[in-house]
Parts: structure tokens; sequence; C-alpha cells
């Protein structure tokens, strides 16, 4: 192989490690400007330096290797120590929405925080995630549960 050719090949290569890793660190897109940076220059350097054919398969390895780097990165990402492994359960003291509460509708209660339109109401001496229609409700307003859609509780203000 010709010297010619290792400045390229390295900046590719680097290029591809440089995509792989920010799919783990959280660069906010400081190393996929960089990536573009590596690709960019060792294309250009290889279409001014070298021949516009061996740009293109340059180009050619380009087009499919990054996705091919960024897949891989994915899995590297589902493997690795930073991706969240931990299943939420009961135990841990996760709850969903109550299944039935259907049973809700139509009952009385009060704000116990702003619902801004998400808040918790106190319905029934129960603490429940409830939401508005879109308003915003201050704390201890008087609520209505007027209906329920998925783990949702819709709640209106009482006009007295």
């Amino acid at each position: 192989m010709n010297n010619i050719y290792i400045l390229p090949i390295v900046l590719q290569v680097i290029g591809i490690l440089v995509i792989m890793a920010e799919i783990l660190l959280p660069s906010g897109g400081l190393l996929s400007m960089l990536a573009i940076g590596l690709f960019g220059y060792s294309l250009y350097y290889v279409f001014n330096s070298i021949s516009s054919s061996i740009g293109m398969v340059f180009l050619i390895m380009d087009i499919i290797t990054i996705p091919i780097a960024i897949l891989a990165g994915f899995k590297l990402l589902a493997k690795s120590p930073i991706a969240l492994k931990k299943k939420l359960s009961s135990e841990d003291g996760v709850v969903a929405q109550s299944a039935d509460a259907q049973k809700y509708i139509g009952k009385e209660g009060i704000a116990f925080t702003d619902l801004r339109p998400a808040g918790i109401a106190m319905i029934e001496s129960e603490r429940l995630d409830v939401v508005t229609e879109g308003k915003y409700l201050d704390k201890d307003t008087k609520i209505v549960v007027v209906s329920v859609s998925g783990n949702q509780i819709i709640v209106n203000q009482i006009l007295n």
C-alpha cells in the first residue's frame, strides 16, 4: 500500500470511532461535528491529492460504513454499563394508575397541588394523579372527575 493512502484511511477510522463515541458520550453534537470534519477532510484530501476515482471509492465506502457504524454504536450502547437495565416493578415502589379508575367519574375532590394542567388531587381520601382539560387550577380548588381516558383521570373545576 502506498503511503499517500495512510492519512485518509486513518481519518476515516478515527471518524468512525468518533461516531461511536458520540452515541455513548453526551457531547451536544460536538463529536458529530468532529466526525463530519474528519470525513470531509479525508474526502477532500483523496479527491485533490490522489484521484477522483479513488475519491469516489472512499465516498461509496463512507455511504456504506457510516450507517453501519451508527447501528453498531447503538448495539454497543444497549450492552454498555450506561444503559438502563433495571426493570421497574411494584417491589421497588413503582405503581401505575389504578385499573379501576372509572369509579372516580362524578366524584368530587380538592386539588392537592397546582394543576398545570397535571398534578395531584385528593379524591375520596386518596391522592391521585389527575389532568385538567388544559386549564391551570390552583391548589385547594374544588374539582370533579369528568372522565377517565386510559390511565388519565380528567378533572374540571367545580363552579359555585
